[in-house]
């Protein structure tokens, strides 16, 4: 429902008989259960629910209004809680600035209140704390979240990499579960970069002692998406809509075994094939003599390994243990190789791939193989073979990846 000034539409404020709670779950990947619920609030028509997102983000309609409605909500979802067996998760969306005024103006906050008064265990609350251009002191507004924390409750960060969750406000605040907007995971489907970026956010939960969350997911292919990237829990349309009452908490367990069985058939297949390429190049390295026991100069080596190489190697090289290039570059380019001297005397050991892939060969007696990273040259997804040679040398095989699944 709408007003309109000018011909702009403005959303009417419902009323409390309206406004409802609903719920939508909130699932673990670990035990293919439904974990929790986020409460979302809709409005109550004849024969249908309207969401109350457009009411929520509206920055037209009045804060007092918007407050009034959200606390009526919660209030509905934690006394439904209360009168409930389940022992699932309740997931609360609060704004930054509301919780500051709130605690600002009273030394209260109403959702804890609301936890005494229906005797629901802080424990099993989250509290999102929702995107939104919060201009106020950082420091004041970690001071309120702690008090959440302390009481029982665990803190969760919405819409990571958007406006107001930067990393330092995410390092600042310290919550143990990060969420990943379907928005930004749906372009990972067409463009490498933002693949990376949302590895990234998983990276980022696993250095500060967190979980990401991806919601959104509506689709098999976005769950195979959120389970490449690292996500524990996962939320959307693919399970169930936010409705009025919980689900039983394997209502979607087939259906994620089924996703979980076909990532590691992926895995599987994907590491066979690396496996058999490093294998081809460690024969390749034996029996071409002059390679391994360094008889010959390092760059008249490689040219000797050149045309056994398919066209899936980009770029050969020698390093020492230390990370040290003692050859050149030979980079294959549209008209054949090229060799670049000025990566002499260059050091790798900074690289991330470099040390995990020297001590992997070095354990197993055989040829490595780095995760997959983004070529700084190229751009294009490729993988390093690290090979060992006689004298503490190493020959690198830079190569492109087939296996890289949309970016990944």
């Amino acid at each position: 429902m709408y007003n309109y000034v000018d011909n702009q539409p403005i959303p009417v404020t419902p009323s409390e008989q309206e406004a409802v709670a609903c719920y939508q779950p909130v699932l673990a990947l670990d035990t293919r259960q439904i974990v929790g619920y986020e409460v979302l609030g809709r409005r109550q028509r004849v024969g249908r629910l309207e969401t109350l997102g457009p009411f929520f983000t509206d920055p037209r309609v009045p804060a007092a209004d918007q407050i009034r409605i959200d606390r009526h909500i919660r209030e509905q979802a934690l006394a439904t809680l209360s009168r409930t067996d389940d022992t699932s998760l309740l997931f609360l969306n609060l704004k930054p600035s509301w919780m500051y005024q709130s605690f600002q103006e009273t030394g209260e906050l109403l959702t804890l209140q609301l936890l005494k008064r229906y005797g629901v265990d802080p424990a099993r609350i989250v509290i999102e704390v929702t995107e939104e251009a919060f201009r106020g002191s950082m420091v004041s507004l970690s001071e309120v979240i702690d008090v959440y924390r302390q009481a029982g409750c665990q803190i969760a960060i919405d819409d990571v990499g958007t406006g107001f969750n930067n990393a330092d406000r995410i390092a600042q605040i310290g919550p143990s579960l990060l969420k990943v907007d379907i928005h930004v995971m749906k372009k990972s489907a067409s463009h490498s970069g933002y693949f990376g970026v949302l590895r990234s956010f998983s990276t980022l939960a696993e250095q500060i002692g967190a979980s990401l969350l991806i919601e959104g997911v509506e689709t098999r292919e976005d769950l195979q998406r959120a389970v490449e990237i690292g996500a524990r829990y996962v939320q959307g349309y693919l399970f169930a809509p936010a409705e009025p009452a919980f689900r039983a908490a394997d209502s979607y367990s087939v259906l994620i075994e089924e996703e979980l069985h076909a990532h590691r058939q992926r895995l599987y297949s994907v590491e066979h094939y690396w496996q058999s390429q490093s294998c081809l190049l460690q024969e390749l390295v034996d029996r071409t003599a002059g390679v391994a026991d360094g008889s010959l100069p390092d760059d008249t080596g490689i040219e000797r390994l050149l045309d056994g190489l398919d066209d899936s190697c980009i770029r050969v090289y020698i390093c020492q243990e230390s990370g040290l290039q003692l050859s050149s570059n030979y980079r294959r380019e549209e008209t054949g190789w090229c060799r670049q001297t000025q990566y002499q005397g260059a050091n790798w050991s900074w690289r991330p791939y470099f040390i995990a892939s020297l001590l992997a060969m070095k354990r197993r007696g055989e040829a490595g193989v780095s995760l997959t990273y983004t070529d700084l040259e190229t751009k294009m997804r490729i993988r390093s073979v690290s090979i060992q040679l006689g004298e503490g040398r190493v020959l690198f095989v830079d190569m492109l990846d087939p296996t890289a699944v949309h970016g990944g």
